[in-house]
């Protein structure tokens, strides 16, 4: 693994407490291992001016205003406006489940936050949304990096709870998002697959692009379990005790239907849709925004 991904393992994020930290741990990792910029094309047509903030890309300093006003600006783009994006983030109680240095919930908690702290070092509104069976916290979108430490709140406030129940919470969404932008859904998908794919349809219907961010922890892909093994449930009082090594091949044969029917659904519905490990490191779920945020600003 090259250098700066190993410092983009779950076992290097799990050393660091604060979730800002982890953000910027992660971005900046990230950044340090690409090979060009993540700021994909800005547009030549230009919008507006914005005072500087610390941390601005100096080629966008109006050099002409600071020499009539002594004070700096930069030029605003349309691309720097025009796309805004969502977090929903997943906070059941499946999302508790973890194997490895981080469990889902931290998984996705980290790369929401990552993926914030980037969309406002490049100007793009961001908010938040934190769900299990309703909502949870609500962050609108902002472009202001302060509006980090409300997303960062919005997480760590939300500890996983009740079981999921993705539609009414996509419904709600649909309606409070009307403009066109990016949605990110970040969740184990532990839910009835038809009200899923409802929703997420209707997020489509209104204009908006869906990313979707599957986290499962290694052992709900690798059912590893050897032994005696009592079994608990998440969101119910449910428990079995069994052998597991009597159940890994019916298990894993449905854990393959599963996914099959997800990729397919997103497939239909033109979702973009990722997988992720909890072990795997955290640079893919930026790419995959960004590499989605270019395509969008393309169109």
């Amino acid at each position: 693994m090259p250098d700066s991904r190993r410092f983009l393992h779950p076992e290097a994020i799990q050393r660091i407490s604060r979730l800002d930290l982890r953000a910027r741990h992660v971005v900046e990792g990230f950044l340090a291992g690409m090979h060009r910029s993540p700021y994909f094309g800005q547009s030549i047509e230009f919008l507006q001016h914005r005072e500087y903030t610390w941390g601005d890309d100096l080629r966008f300093v109006d050099w002409k205003v600071w020499a009539k006003q002594d004070r700096f600006y930069v030029k605003q783009f349309e691309e720097d406006t025009n796309l805004r994006s969502t977090l929903l983030v997943d906070v059941s109680g499946s999302m508790r489940y973890g194997s490895g240095p981080l469990n889902k919930f931290e998984y996705g908690s980290t790369i929401a936050a990552s993926l914030a702290y980037l969309l406002l070092q490049q100007q793009d509104a961001v908010g938040c949304i934190a769900f299990d069976d309703r909502l949870r916290a609500t962050v609108p979108q902002r472009t202001r990096r302060n509006h980090l430490d409300a997303i960062l709140k919005a997480l760590s406030v939300s500890a996983p709870n009740n079981k999921t129940d993705l539609y009414p919470i996509l419904h709600e969404v649909a309606k409070t998002y009307p403009r066109r932008g990016v949605m990110v859904l970040i969740s184990d998908l532990l839910t009835e697959r038809e009200p899923l794919f409802r929703g997420l349809k209707l997020l489509r219907s209104r204009g908006h692009d869906v990313l979707i961010f599957h986290i499962l922890d290694d052992d709900e892909i690798d059912f590893p379990f050897n032994g005696s093994t009592r079994f608990e449930g998440l969101e119910d009082p449910l428990h079995l005790n069994c052998n597991p090594r009597a159940l890994r091949e019916g298990y894993l044969a449905a854990l393959a239907r599963y996914l099959e029917e997800i990729r397919r659904g997103c497939a239909a519905d033109n979702l973009d849709y990722v997988l992720f490990r909890t072990s795997q490191p955290l640079d893919g779920a930026l790419a995959a925004y960004l590499s989605r945020r270019s395509a969008m600003t393309r169109t």
